[in-house]
């Protein structure tokens, strides 16, 4: 068998990482002018993404098992496209180590980018926490009793002049 599928489902793989990529750049852009309505589409489409690129990678793995089992001599029970890549010796190597490595760029990039969306999340919800304890007020402010002034200084009954 040849390696004719694996680069195919790669290839889909890639173009789907890359499509989530541009959303993830977009949601970015919705993060950063608080645009909630946009932001909930883009989660939205990202949700189907995710569950494409599931369908996608299983179907590819299957592929790569698929490949394994018609190779009589090689052995590895969960092959990778590394070990592939190491082992076989077929004329489309070249095209699927070109494929490969745009595919592991791809996902730099896109992890580089949820990282950043990460921390506009993390520091989005820091503010809205903040702003929410300057609007409630204080404690001491609701208790009655005793008066705004300076209080004397407290001593305990050891502490008290005979």
């Amino acid at each position: 068998m040849t390696a004719k599928r694996i680069i195919d489902h790669l290839e889909r793989l890639m173009q789907l990482h890359e499509s989530l990529f541009e959303l993830s750049k977009k949601k970015t852009e919705a993060l950063k002018t608080n645009d909630t309505e946009s932001l909930k589409a883009y989660l939205t489409r990202e949700r189907k993404h995710v569950s494409a690129i599931n369908t996608l990678e299983k179907k590819r793995m299957a592929a790569v098992e698929e490949w394994a089992a018609s190779e009589p001599d090689y052995d590895i029970e969960s092959p990778t496209i590394s070990d592939i890549l190491n082992w076989a010796n077929w004329p489309e190597r070249q095209k699927l180590q070109e494929v490969y490595d745009s595919f592991i760029l791809v996902l730099a990039d896109l992890k580089q980018q949820e990282v950043l969306n990460s921390e506009l999340i993390k520091q989005s919800l820091q503010f809205v926490n903040m702003s929410l304890e300057l609007l409630q007020p204080s404690l001491q402010n609701l208790n009655y009793g005793e008066s705004s002034k300076p209080s004397e200084e407290k001593r305990s009954v050891f502490d008290s002049k005979a």
